[in-house]
């Protein structure tokens, strides 16, 4: 009998080193670009939904989006999104086609189990309709706060708590890391 608890302790212990060495070598869970891409531009598609059937004149609509994780070895996302802001009034349609280049900090919220933009700052933006067409210098301060207000509450990813994988990150403190192409989740440090 003490014999078969000796093997089982070493057989416990080679089981905890095997396992602790295979989770030591995972690599982290990654979000591509492309996901990002696609999340987003699902988000502002439910943002619009959201906002006209609220009564909001005004409609957006997200044309391209291409965003570029970790240029140059920074640690920051750079979102290039081209699309068409339309005021709905008396029964018109007012559309003005936007572009605007927007680069800000990825941050992980535990608690939203979401990625958000922050601390964003413009990069290059114009503007394109029957009576502008430029630059959007003049109202760049407006159209900054508008951006920034969206990106703090609209979330470029949310953790989906159908897979598996992604239930098990949300259930750990997690933080995200910015890697040339793609954002990795890591462990926390606390």
């Amino acid at each position: 009998m003490n014999r078969q608890r000796r093997n089982g302790f070493w057989g416990l212990v080679c089981l905890t080193l095997l396992l602790s060495s295979g989770c030591a070598s995972i690599s982290p869970y990654a979000i591509s670009e492309a996901e990002l891409e696609s999340h987003l531009q699902e988000v502002v598609r439910d943002y619009d939904r959201m906002q006209l059937k609220n009564g909001s004149p005004i409609s957006l609509r997200l044309d391209d989006a291409d965003i570029t994780l970790g240029p140059d070895g920074r640690d920051v996302a750079v979102i290039d999104v081209r699309g068409q802001v339309a005021l709905n009034a008396f029964l018109a349609k007012l559309p003005v086609d936007i572009a605007l280049k927007v680069e800000g900090a990825p941050v992980y919220d535990s608690k939203e189990k979401a990625v958000y933009i922050r601390r964003i700052k413009l990069l290059e933006s114009s503007i394109d309709s029957g009576f502008f067409k430029g630059d959007l210098a003049p109202v760049t301060d407006n159209v900054m706060r508008v951006v920034a207000q969206m990106l703090e509450t609209m979330p470029v990813y949310r953790l989906d708590d159908t897979r598996l994988a992604q239930r098990m990150f949300g259930m750990v403190p997690m933080d995200v890391r910015v890697a040339p192409g793609r954002l990795e989740f890591v462990m926390a440090d606390e």
